[in-house]
């Protein structure tokens, strides 16, 4: 791979950390926006829209080389922000469609889909981006890259690619006017193959979620 694949070509480094930074800073504000609920009926596209637009920002970070930290330890940030709130809201806001089931690594073979939960997967990310956030404030400039670097690699990337596509196919499913798979009742922490998935899963017509998601079939 070329070093223009792997280095932000032509670009001050400042400006890379302050185009990633407000990326993602734009990211956990629109989501803490779509959390309190104001506009459930534009929940589902709104979240497909950032998701994608957080996409990027990972994006870059991955095909950027790798970013080292300035100190061998991580320095202590303190108690972690209570992601817990952000989680029960989306719970709510979501729950129609809030379980879907996931392969978790693609290259390892015969892996069954599991169950996973947009609400939790927000969360999660939310919780990760978060902690470099509060690097990059505090002036560790390398620091934040790192982490953002590295959770994207090791977390938050997987996390948030998943829960894009699941948006994607809720959105594609009602916009093509398909039935739509629904998971309700499946067990999130129960290891599910595609046989039980089948079996569990209901049939939830796009016309009875459309509307409270603000999504709309073609006409």
């Amino acid at each position: 791979m070329s070093d223009a694949t792997l280095h932000a070509v032509n670009q001050d480094p400042n400006d890379f950390a302050v185009q990633i930074a407000d990326q993602i800073e734009s990211f956990i504000v629109a989501v803490t926006e779509v959390a309190k609920g104001d506009e459930p009926d534009s929940a589902v596209p709104f979240l497909l829209l950032e998701f994608s637009q957080l996409m990027l920002a990972g994006g870059r970070l991955g095909a950027h080389e790798d970013i080292l930290p300035d100190e061998r330890y991580e320095p202590d940030l303190g108690p972690e922000p209570d992601v817990d709130d952000l989680r029960e809201r989306f719970a709510v806001i979501l729950e129609p469609i809030d379980v879907y089931s996931e392969v978790f690594d693609p290259y390892e073979p015969r892996k069954a889909p599991v169950a996973s939960r947009i609400s939790d997967d927000i969360a999660n990310v939310v919780a990760d981006l978060r902690h470099g956030l509060a690097h990059y404030r505090a002036g560790r400039t390398t620091e934040a890259l790192w982490w953002w670097q590295f959770s994207y690699f090791s977390n938050w990337g997987s996390t948030a690619s998943a829960t894009l596509r699941a948006l994607q196919s809720l959105v594609a499913h009602v916009r093509l006017d398909q039935p739509l798979p629904a998971l309700d009742g499946l067990d999130t922490d129960q290891d599910l193959g595609e046989d039980a998935l089948a079996e569990e899963a209901g049939r939830v017509m796009a016309e009875e979620i459309g509307g409270p998601l603000g999504l709309r079939t073609v006409t």
